[in-house]
């Protein structure tokens, strides 16, 4: 007798349920979904012991006509496609049928509902997937779903959830991540009869986000929006102080749908690449609207994971819109700022300064360009001027740490004077070209006209040198038309000094210096192999590596820039970028670890005493730069305490 036997429909639905129906959670997300694609415009939750005693969901929706509600309990029984075909072109939340089929398995469950043209309604109760039949009862327009004692009869999959707290904290997650996505429903939600959320429709969207996760986190959002052909992307992008430790507050909605895309959220790390330190994540609230064909949702069980028919169209768009628009905008850290201050009135979202604002600050920039060039050739000619023979280059950084020179100010400065990198960056800006090393995608260049390279060499608002002051030395405090600036000066100098070496870098290839006596440098042998398989790439960037034997290679050559840091260094740094992942780093990636480490040992530490000229100077720098709100680490590099802040501390108001 043969040994293949064909599974009984409980048995399938148990272990489709198993798929499907992983916690309450899972009952309320497919719930709700099954409410949205009827049409509800109201939606109440209710829930009891996390969901494991009893989950009602109500709504107001189109209702189940009394000869479809055994169907809709039946595998794989659904209104909402018909053939195979329409799998590409899905427009609803729901369309596989196995929802109510799996929860019915493993649950007491009772459907009533009534439609707008019956006089009364009807009621089904399913018990471990065995049904009663349909009864008649008494019931508003909608659907009313009841799940009670989730995994009765499969006390293995009940055993392993987890406390009430922690089933509850999931359910409310899927709560908010379906009103996030429907913002103009009404939805409810109720724990043991206590009222967790109440969320009537929102507009705009910022108002929905603001009732879930309070003003202080809404008053830092900026609004993003592009349209690439059919497809659009719209929503909120957080300010870089309201970073996280995880992923989690990344919302991504594809056509209603919450979803998870590591593409999509790779994307979005590296549009806040500089602006964040290591570890932390951005915080966002992005809808992407496109024709159903140009996506797949049919390839996970619980239709979180999606497939672009265009993934890396998609990524760039992405990419290129938020940075576009954080180059356009002032991400200064305020101290809490007011709203007003920081929103727009058509999306209740962070302007990026006004073409006044960008104005002034042009003029501020030029003025403090000029001034700093002033200070350092007086300082040149004054009693104590060294002879130009006794200048350090501007590229051979010294080693040695100490208090600050004026000199070391002035070698921030590229080898043409004050303002010679100025017109070059400006006028690529002004053309759309932006910076290789921030990799900027193409589609968007054309959108930053000459407002936007004003704000992007603008950066931060202006301060007055005169009368600043440093405290333990490493914090300047200086006055600016808003209140009061306090500059972390190590992060300062670090940024001011790695815009210009990517000036210098952008301005032609990297000098290279050749060493009369190649260095040995001692690596094991794994990371000597994956320096010696990166050898033209390392090549481009001035450094000649040779093998010698061994875990050992000789460096023949490497960027004169770095003329004080030995040869063995710098190539450990960077065989750390080089195996630090599953697939080598390219090119920029490396020139930006290896500028960052430059700007990183060059720039004055927390500790160094400064001068009020060296103050001075290095302020009228800041003016001079673009991206001076953080430091290439994604550190702060300044808070803004403004007067309006100052005058409630002060009780002022």
């Amino acid at each position: 007798m043969g040994k293949i036997r064909q599974l009984s429909p409980s048995v399938v639905n148990k272990i489709a349920a198993g798929e499907v129906v992983e916690r309450p959670a899972s009952v309320v997300k497919e719930l709700m979904e099954n409410a949205l694609d009827a049409g509800a415009t109201r939606v109440d939750v209710s829930v009891v012991k996390g969901g494991t005693e009893l989950i009602r969901i109500v709504d107001n929706g189109h209702g189940i006509e009394p000869d479809d509600l055994p169907l809709a309990v039946a595998s794989h029984a659904t209104s909402k496609i018909a053939d195979a075909d329409d799998l590409f072109r899905i427009g609803t939340l729901g369309f596989r049928g196995e929802a109510l089929a799996s929860i019915a398995e493993v649950s007491r469950l009772t459907i009533r509902s009534r439609t707008s043209d019956t006089a009364a309604g009807a009621q089904l109760e399913v018990q471990g997937g065995l049904g009663r039949g349909v009864e008649p009862c008494g019931c508003p327009t909608g659907t009313t779903m009841e799940v009670a004692d989730l995994f009765f009869n499969t006390p293995v999959r009940r055993k392993f959830l987890r406390s009430t707290q922690t089933e509850m904290g999931h359910i409310a997650e899927a709560v908010t991540r379906v009103a996030l996505a429907h913002p103009h429903v009404h939805f409810t939600l109720r724990h043991n009869e206590r009222e967790v959320h109440d969320l009537p429709p929102a507009s705009p969207w910022s108002s929905r986000i603001e009732r879930l996760f309070g003003g202080e986190l809404a008053e830092q959002l900026i609004w993003v929006e592009s349209q690439d052909e059919a497809i659009r992307l719209h929503g909120y992008a957080a300010h870089p102080s309201e970073s996280r430790s995880n992923q989690k507050m990344q919302y991504l909605f594809l056509n209603g749908r919450f979803i998870r895309d590591r593409s999509l959220q790779h994307a979005l790390g590296e549009a806040y690449r500089g602006l964040m330190m290591t570890g932390r994540y951005p915080v966002s609230f992005l809808r992407i609207e496109l024709p159903p064909e140009l996506v797949d949702v049919n390839v996970h069980p619980t239709k979180l994971e999606v497939r672009f028919q265009d993934g890396g169209r998609l990524y760039s768009q992405l990419l290129s819109t938020l940075r576009t628009k954080f180059l356009t905008t002032d991400l200064t850290t305020n101290i809490h700022a007011a709203p007003t201050a920081r929103y727009d009135a058509a999306h209740h979202a962070p302007a990026s300064g006004g073409a006044e604002r960008l104005a002034h600050a042009q003029q501020a920039r030029q003025e403090m360009v000029s001034w700093a060039k002033e200070q350092m050739t007086a300082w040149k000619q004054g009693p104590d001027a060294r002879p130009a023979s006794e200048l350090i280059d501007p590229w051979n950084l010294p080693a040695e740490r100490g208090p600050l020179e004026l000199t070391r100010l002035e070698r921030a400065w590229p080898a043409g004077g004050a303002d010679s990198a100025e017109p070059n960056f400006a006028q690529r800006a002004a053309e759309g070209e932006a910076s290789p090393l921030e990799s900027f995608p193409a589609p968007q260049r054309a959108a930053l006209g000459s407002e936007a390279a004003r704000a992007m060499t603008a950066g931060a608002a202006e301060v007055r040198a005169a009368g600043a002051l440093q405290i333990h030395n490493r914090y300047l405090v200086a006055e600016s038309d808003e209140g009061v600036v306090v500059i972390d000066q190590h992060a300062l100098h670090e940024r001011i000094l790695y815009e210009q070496l990517c000036d210098k870098v952008e301005a032609g290839q990297l000098e290279s210096q050749t060493l009369l006596v190649p260095e040995p440098v001692d690596l094991t042998t794994a990371e000597a192999a994956v320096v010696l398989e990166e050898r033209e790439t390392l090549a481009r960037l001035g450094i000649q590596v040779e093998p010698f034997g061994g875990g050992t290679v000789l460096v023949s050559s490497y960027p004169a820039m770095l003329a004080n840091i030995r040869p063995g260094e710098i190539l450990r740094g960077i065989v750390e970028q080089l195996s630090g992942g599953n697939r080598a780093p390219d090119r920029r990636d490396l020139l930006n670890h290896l500028l960052h480490s430059i700007a990183c040992k060059a720039a004055v530490k927390a500790g160094d005493r400064l001068t009020p000229d060296e103050i001075s100077a290095l302020l009228a720098q800041r003016g001079a730069v673009r991206n001076t709100h953080h430091c290439p680490h994604g550190r702060p590099t300044e808070l803004v305490f403004t007067r309006e802040e100052l005058d409630k501390q002060f009780k002022r108001t």
